[in-house]
């Protein structure tokens, strides 16, 4: 685990897809995918819940979803224990330290992202396409967690 801090001076706890698979199928950490929707719905893990941190991502910029904080507050409390990931580990990162500051205490990121978990759990698979995730893989998951993936649904 290591510990980042942030333009926001948040201390952000980061774990690796090892230390991350072994939170989710303890079935005390809930998984918040900051992906955009479109992303999240080509594959996610298992139970994960959906709050994009930026809403559109253009050549001229990024536009940040304003109401983060608040979409994930309405979802969990600032005590829940839950895993911020999202494809690579930098997206996730930012949201994490912004989480973090607004007085998240249980919240960890998953560095390396969705990608690190799919590599973890099967160290076969080839990327060979730029990927966020297919059916396939999310099928993947649940067959190597099937105790988080029936708490979850």
């Amino acid at each position: 685990m290591g510990s980042l801090r942030s333009s926001t001076s948040a201390a952000v706890e980061s774990v690796d897809a090892e230390a991350a698979c072994g939170l989710l199928a303890s079935e005390q950490y809930g998984y918040v995918d900051v992906r955009m929707w479109e992303d999240f719905e080509k594959g996610h893990v298992a139970g994960a819940r959906n709050v994009p941190y930026y809403l559109s991502v253009t050549p001229h910029g990024k536009e940040r979803n304003p109401d983060f904080v608040d979409q994930v507050a309405a979802l969990h409390s600032k005590e829940d224990r839950f895993l911020v990931g999202c494809r690579s580990g930098v997206r996730s990162r930012l949201a994490t330290a912004d989480l973090v500051a607004a007085g998240f205490a249980n919240v960890k990121n998953l560095q390396g992202g969705y990608l690190s978990l799919l590599k973890s759990t099967n160290q076969d698979w080839t990327f060979s396409h730029n990927i966020t995730g297919f059916p396939a893989m999310r099928f993947q998951w649940e067959e190597t967690f099937p105790s988080t993936t029936r708490r979850l649904r």
